[in-house]
């Protein structure tokens, strides 16, 4: 099993909204850390719990009308 992917989408959706890893764990209402958050925009394999926790949190730190699926964050 693959443990790279290399970058994912949730990168360029950040670097596209002007997000840092700092500011999803601080709009994150769950328990996430900024090592998870970059795990996650360079590809290291996450559960499906973790990515759940990346997604809230992103929806948390954007405007009400922009929402993003699993599938639009990470292509694993």
């Amino acid at each position: 099993m693959a443990e790279e992917f290399g970058m994912q989408p949730l990168d360029a959706i950040m670097i596209r909204l002007h997000l840092s890893n700092h500011d999803l764990v601080e709009a994150s209402k769950e328990q996430i850390t900024h090592k998870m958050v970059q795990k996650g925009r360079k590809g290291r394999r996450l559960t499906p719990h973790i990515k759940t926790k990346i997604l809230n949190a992103l929806h948390a730190a954007i405007p009400e009308g922009e929402r993003f699926s699993h599938r639009d964050l990470f292509n694993y």
